[in-house]
This record gives C-alpha cells, structure tokens and sequence, in this order.
C-alpha cells in the first residue's frame, strides 16, 4: 500500500471511528446496554466494509488499472449488498438495539465517505508524469535539423 493510500485509509477511519464512539455513548444513554452493542456493531461494520474496500481497489488500481473504475462501482454495489444481507440475518435479533445499530451504521458511512471526499480534495496526487511527458514530446517532436 503507497503512503497516500495509508494516509486516506486513516483520514477516513479516524473521523468514522469517533462518530462510532460518540454513537455508543449516545446508545448507550438512551437505549442501555443493547443500543451500545448495536451502535459497537454498526461502526466495526462500516470500518471493516469500507477498510477493506479502500484496500481492494487500491490493488485493484496497482495491479489492473484499466479496470479500477468499473471495480469502483461494483465494489460499492457489493458493500450495499453485504449490509443488507447482515440487515436480513439480524432482522430479528435480541442481541443489539437495531435502532442504534441502524443509525450508527448510517451516521458512520455518511462520514466516511465524506472525510475520504475531502480527502481526495485535498491530497495533491499526481496522475501525470512529468518526465514522461517531456521525454514522449521530444520523441514526437522529431529531429532539428
């Protein structure tokens, strides 16, 4: 993983997390023990679906990058996919509050994708290569004489 890709992984986690924490505290108070579980359930949810996911296109654009935006797309369709199979699963549950796992899990998203928004804003990442550049207009640039 390069050092812009670690750094985007932490900018987006780091703000996702202390909404999760923030979150089970607020469970926490109003719904007891099971909002705390639900709301702790809801943010490693979200940590691990886009962690993983940041991971899997940032190999995806070392190794294939001819197909990093197509895998972009499908990789968020299966995230959408995975968290409504695991809704469906623990629809019924009596193990955490569903209310504040559903919430957390909103809130946690919202602010992950938007912090790794302004991370991509920010980050000043090349996508020309400078000498690459010079060195393909020399060659077209033919002989001068």
């Amino acid at each position: 993983m390069q050092s812009n890709d670690a750094r985007l992984l932490l900018h987006a986690a780091v703000p996702a997390l202390a909404v999760g924490a923030i979150a089970v505290v607020v469970s926490a108070v109003v719904a007891g023990g099971h909002g705390a579980v639900g709301a702790l359930v809801g943010t490693a949810l979200v940590v691990l679906m886009m962690g993983s996911g940041v991971v899997i296109l940032q190999r995806t654009a070392k190794y294939l990058p001819h197909l990093f935006q197509m895998m972009g797309l499908l990789l968020y369709a299966v995230q959408v996919l995975l968290v409504g199979i695991f809704l469906l699963v623990f629809k019924d549950t009596t193990l955490f509050d569903l209310k504040a796992f559903a919430f957390t899990l909103l809130a946690t998203i919202l602010v992950w994708i938007g912090a790794q928004a302004r991370h991509y804003m920010k980050a000043k990442i090349l996508y020309v290569e400078a000498d690459s550049a010079a060195q393909k207009k020399a060659e077209t640039a033919g002989s001068p004489t």
